[in-house]
């Protein structure tokens, strides 16, 4: 399907990402995947060649144009390749919007330009052991010391939770205010109390480290609270959106590789003496994955240009989030069955990708969580 999202400048933008991923990332995600984690270098390689922080001011050292289709090509092109070690999506989509909107001057100059040179690398912290997608049950507290607040909880499943050199925290702060008792704060690696736990061992994105933290009496400085005191739910639901959106991106580049792959495999792959993709069961589930793989792709694009024209809505996030990984789920384990035993082997990349989406349908919001937004947002009661 011809796609009329992006512009010439995007294209000149992803055949340049592309010759990084071929020369940077191509050669090493084995090794990184092995030690489940990827080196630091690639990160400030990314920095060097532009591909960390487009939309931060260009006094900062960012890109200065803030569009979200470039974050999708990095997202699609890392994706297309398998190198899902990559943290980069975590930093340009999630990350940035906190640092770009809700920080001072003084902090813009402290973490923006490290935030674009790959020097600091960043993380953001929801999930709590007993919480998952109830953010609104976040037990971390914050308590207010002067010129410091101190504090104290332990997050998971934090996505470059190992390599971040800052670290985006929800905390309760005003137990009594419900909703309106989260606040953010941004702890920095070396403070006194912060302590990483294990790099959690995975079924799939083996090469991304996703680490548990945990935060024991850590004296935050207040000039290192994001935002104003109180709004740090607020923030969360006006940037999960974009996040959301980020993860749709994924499961249709997911998508398209897997489908492309699985038919190059039908074609060349013979059983009883002709190629298995010319056998009518064959021809008509590729049938059905072909039109669903459309059918996704024209919603991630359409929703891309929502959330660029600034109308993507909350429940509109949700639905992407939520009918887009499924259908990655669901469209990977049939083209797996179609690859037969082989399949199942982790040398082929259909393999790769079946462990690698099987996530896709859990973080940034569950898909069961998905529908009660958007059911919420129904009006039935």
């Amino acid at each position: 399907m011809e796609r009329t999202l992006f512009e010439p400048e995007h294209e000149l933008f992803r055949e340049s990402y592309r010759k990084f991923l071929d020369q940077h990332v191509a050669p090493f995600h084995d090794q990184w995947e092995e030690q489940n984690i990827v080196d630091r270098s690639v990160w400030v390689e990314a920095g060097k060649q532009g591909f960390l922080g487009m939309a931060v001011p260009e006094e900062y050292g960012g890109g200065g144009v803030d569009d979200f289709r470039y974050n999708m090509v990095l997202t699609e092109e890392t994706t297309h390749g398998g190198y899902s070690g990559l943290g980069f999506m975590l930093h340009n989509d999630v990350v940035a919007p906190y640092l770009i909107n809700l920080t001072n001057d003084e902090q813009k100059r402290r973490w923006l330009p490290g935030f674009c040179s790959g020097e600091l690398i960043t993380a953001i912290a929801m999930t709590e052991p007993g919480t998952g997608s109830d953010l609104q049950n976040i037990k971390t507290r914050a308590v207010r010391d002067g010129d410091h607040w101190i504090l104290n909880g332990a997050k998971t499943f934090i996505t470059n939770g190992v390599n971040a050199d800052i670290v985006i925290v929800v905390a309760c702060t005003d137990p009594e205010k419900g909703a309106q008792g989260f606040s953010l704060f941004v702890v920095e690696r070396g403070m006194e109390g912060f302590e990483r736990g294990r790099n959690l061992d995975k079924i799939g994105l083996k090469a991304q480290d996703t680490a548990e933290l945990s935060f024991t009496d850590v004296r935050v400085p207040a000039e290192n609270l994001l935002g104003e005191e109180g709004m740090g739910f607020i923030y969360l639901m006006q940037n999960l959106p974009q996040e959301r959106l980020s993860i749709a991106v994924v499961a249709a580049a997911a998508m398209e590789s897997s489908l492309e792959m699985t038919i190059q495999y039908c074609r060349d792959r013979k059983a009883f003496g002709k190629s298995i993709g010319s056998f009518q069961n064959t021809r008509f589930v590729l049938a059905e994955l072909a039109t669903e793989t459309t059918a996704v792709r024209v919603l991630v694009d359409r929703f891309a240009e929502q959330l660029c024209a600034g109308k993507l809505t909350v429940q509109e996030a949700a639905m992407a989030k939520w009918w887009t990984t499924e259908a990655q789920v669901k469209l990977i384990d049939r083209c797996l069955q179609l690859h037969g035993g082989y399949g199942y082997m982790r040398e082929y990349p259909i393999a790769k990708a079946y462990m690698d989406s099987r996530v896709q349908t859990i973080y940034g919001g569950t898909s069961e969580i998905m529908k009660e937004i958007i059911g919420r947002g129904l009006d039935l009661a």
